[in-house]
């Protein structure tokens, strides 16, 4: 297993932890490095997170039923069942955000994660400052529309043809019907279906949805594209309802001429 951290001095401010509602924010990680999840834990309570740890799936599967983890980090080679597979039994009942943790240079457990449901990957070695960066934003993306007023309830709501999306609920119906989203495929269509019929550039979607510089290797908003194509389905006429611009990025083009 590969370590988590760079060479170097520990990135991890000492300032006072943030607190949710008086108390840090309970994060599970799942992975079977011991003195890595050693060092996370220290290193996290330092900004503020209640860390608890698994060395198996099956152990990090039935924690997260025990103690409602708000956020899990989750490592792709586990000794008994593999990340992949603990993804898909997590997301059969619950939505909570994933980070998957993955060898580098392995774009392919990158690609599977995000199309099964993961918010986000994070190529080990890692730096603390990093998957702390990470983790904020995802939390932030995931607490939107929380505090949303009635009067904001109205406007907050975007439809194009059958596709609803209630930024209040974060939920997206088509024809009425709830399509699971995860937080970074919600965010990512609702960009799109903001500039509904307008190319929204990669380096845009990247910086909305991940809160991060664009690379050109970086394949992040692609495969959230492919999976938000598979759960959307084509219009009525069978056509895709986000569509690839060349040299550009993403356009949502079942634009409603009523909306």
């Amino acid at each position: 297993m590969l370590g988590a951290f760079p060479a170097g001095p520990d990135p991890v401010t000492n300032s006072a932890p943030p607190l949710h509602n008086g108390r840090m924010r309970r994060i599970l990680a799942i992975d079977d490095d011991r003195e890595m999840l050693d060092l996370l834990a220290q290193s996290l309570s330092k900004e503020g997170f209640d860390l608890s740890t698994a060395q198996s799936g099956e152990e990090g599967i039935e924690l997260s039923r025990k103690n409602a983890a708000e956020f899990i980090l989750l490592d792709v080679n586990l000794p008994d069942i593999n990340g992949f597979e603990v993804l898909r039994r997590l997301r059969r009942e619950s939505d909570v955000p994933v980070i998957m943790l993955t060898a580098r240079g392995e774009e392919v457990d990158r690609v599977v994660g995000l199309e099964i449901g993961a918010d986000d990957y994070l190529p080990k070695p890692f730096s603390v400052r990093e998957l702390v960066a990470r983790i904020n934003t995802i939390l932030r993306r995931a607490a939107k529309g929380a505090g949303t007023s009635a009067s904001e309830e109205t406007r907050r709501e975007l439809k194009q043809g059958s596709i609803r999306l209630d930024l209040r609920t974060r939920t997206v119906r088509r024809d009425g019907q709830v399509i699971p989203m995860t937080t970074g495929e919600f965010e990512l269509l609702r960009v799109l279906m903001e500039s509904a019929g307008v190319p929204v550039p990669r380096e845009d979607l990247f910086k909305s949805v991940f809160d991060r510089e664009y690379s050109v290797f970086d394949r992040a908003i692609d495969n959230l594209v492919s999976t938000l194509r598979r759960k959307l389905g084509a219009t009525p006429e069978g056509l895709e309802r986000i569509k690839s611009v060349r040299n550009i990025g993403y356009m949502y083009a079942d634009v409603d001429p009523r909306s």
